[in-house]
């Protein structure tokens, strides 16, 4: 756990996750990153009975990446305010086999979501339930076969950038669900939540974390290029 930590303090900390991890409980049982992350701070920090810790954002299981954790109430609440305003910035990195209609766009669509597949559709057009969705992408770098894109993610909705990106004709890589014709092993995705800038919730400084991706070869190159 303690090599995933890209920062701490006493109101915050922020974590790189692993793309098998899940950040909350589900249905699998399996345990969570929020938990994992109360183990830490209570054996660091040798504290008695529960820890607090607030979830402010998800990452999907496959994906991996910056997740902000909350280590007080008020940090929390500021946070979440933080996010439901957009002033939280999210930049993510997500490699595709088919180059982009455009070397840099700014998407909108309409993000409609099947619960009962856990799966969600864009639109171009606004119907029932929809949600408007913005990203801004940007091509950055290409192997002999695979390309890096750069994705400022400008709403928080479900699966949005594998939406998105599926939409125009780029899922990302070992995204079968949004149309990649085969999984990667481990049942990953090259989809990485790279960088986060923030205002501090208590400090009121500006905060800027990058975290390295997953070991793979692929991250590796495009790492490295």
């Amino acid at each position: 756990m303690k090599s995933q930590i890209i920062y701490e303090d006493n109101h915050i900390i922020i974590v790189n996750k692993l793309p098998s991890q899940i950040v909350q409980g589900d249905k699998t049982g399996d345990e969570p990153l929020s938990e994992m992350v109360k183990k830490y701070i209570k054996k660091k920090y040798n504290k008695p009975g529960d820890v607090f810790l607030g979830v402010v954002h998800r990452l999907d299981r496959p994906v991996s990446g910056l997740v902000i954790f909350a280590r007080t109430s008020k940090a929390l609440t500021r946070l979440n305010k933080m996010l439901k305003e957009h002033t939280i910035r999210k930049v993510y990195w997500a490699i595709v086999k088919e180059l982009p209609p455009q070397e840099k766009d700014h998407l909108i669509h309409y993000i409609y979501r099947d619960t009962k597949k856990n799966k969600s559709f864009a639109s171009v057009t606004e119907r029932k339930n929809s949600k408007r969705a913005e990203l801004i992408y940007s091509h950055i770098a290409s192997s002999d076969k695979y390309h890096l894109l750069e994705i400022e993610l400008l709403t928080g909705r479900h699966h949005q950038i594998r939406a998105q990106l599926a939409f125009i004709g780029c899922p990302i890589k070992g995204d079968i669900k949004y149309g990649y014709p085969r999984t990667n092993k481990d049942a990953f995705i090259h989809l990485h939540a790279r960088k986060i800038e923030f205002i501090h919730p208590v400090k009121k400084e500006k905060m800027t974390f990058t975290a390295p991706p997953p070991d793979d070869p692929l991250w590796e190159y495009f790492e490295q290029s």
